[in-house]
């Protein structure tokens, strides 16, 4: 069956149920199970024969996954709808944006080059970044025997509320520079991976690569990999303005809008326990010893793999399977 004709053979369907979650009609019961089944066979129906059609397959997605909410979210516990969220709403919307996150890592990594070649081209290129002041303590430190010590110099309550703060601040400016155009979230990435990039380099330079990888990468494995996330959603909230595709530009706004924003709603818990380990975690980097700090890199990274890219897609099955 050609596309179009299955679209217009099942498109009655899918408007009645859409007009059904905005409250523009009443299901009953049995009425809602039979549209549950019947998209769901329009779903895998869609995925093995047109998979190229990503605004179709993003489209009975949607549906999908509303209409399993629809039918087992409890509604006389108001916990049920929180729980919803994070079990399948937000790992959902990183499924549907596996290709904007990948394109973010891309773009970081690169920057991340970027920064480190040109470091080694030019030794003064971290001063150009990091300023002046924070190049010549961190030498005063590496001089003193305790390279880290930036870790150690801040009272551990208030230094959590500024990294906290600044943290959310970074991910929501990679987010919402998304509305001015995608190029605009690839510019902050471009900024965070140069700097990462001169910066661990200008410890490579120093003979202190090990301790330094090991020690920032203790917060530095979810606080970067945050910066990576919310930068692909904005990339959705960019692509969905510059490419709306078969959407009218407002509706693919709109779209692009809510699944971005859940993508950065369920970053922040991550960004906040990336800052108290910043605060009250890293400034031990010396007593955890190199097995300890490894050990947090190598989990923090593996959350991160698990819940971004392997859950969502396990999720994504178990509601086709339904």
């Amino acid at each position: 069956m050609r596309e179009v004709v299955f679209i217009k053979k099942n498109e009655k369907v899918w408007k009645d149920y859409d007009a059904y979650l905005r409250g523009e009609q009443q299901l009953s019961a049995d009425d809602l199970a039979e549209f549950y089944i019947q998209i769901t066979d329009d779903l895998s129906y869609a995925k093995t024969f047109y998979p190229k059609s990503k605004a179709l397959i993003e489209y009975l997605n949607r549906l999908a996954l509303a209409s399993h909410q629809s039918i087992y979210r409890n509604k006389r516990e108001e916990s049920s709808r929180f729980i919803n969220f994070w079990r399948y709403e937000v790992p959902m919307a990183i499924r549907e944006s596996h290709k904007e996150i990948f394109i973010s890592l891309i773009i970081f990594l690169s920057a991340i080059g970027v920064g480190v070649f040109s470091t080694w081209l030019d030794p003064e290129f971290p001063r150009m970044i990091l300023g002046d002041q924070y190049v010549n303590m961190t030498l005063d430190n590496i001089a003193r025997g305790n390279p880290m010590a930036v870790y150690e110099s801040a009272d551990q309550e208030a230094m959590f509320f500024f990294i906290g703060s600044n943290n959310i601040k970074v991910s929501f400016m990679a987010y919402i520079m998304g509305i001015f155009g995608s190029v605009f979230s690839g510019l902050i990435l471009v900024y965070n991976g140069i700097m990462v990039g001169a910066f661990q380099t200008f410890f490579v330079q120093q003979d202190l690569f090990w301790l330094s990888f090991s020690t920032i990468f203790i917060h530095g494995a979810l606080e970067l990999s945050e910066i990576v996330i919310t930068g692909g959603a904005g990339l959705v909230l960019g692509n969905s303005l510059l490419f709306p595709g078969t959407y009218s530009r407002r509706v693919s706004l709109v779209r692009g809008a809510k699944r971005s924003l859940k993508i950065v709603i369920g970053s922040v818990p991550v960004v906040i326990i990336a800052a108290i380990i910043e605060s009250y975690v890293t400034r031990q980097y010396m007593s955890l010893g190199d097995y300890g700090r490894l050990a947090i890199i190598v989990i923090s990274f593996a959350y991160v793999i698990w819940y971004y890219y392997f859950y969502p897609i396990i999720v994504e099955k178990k509601l086709n399977q339904i």
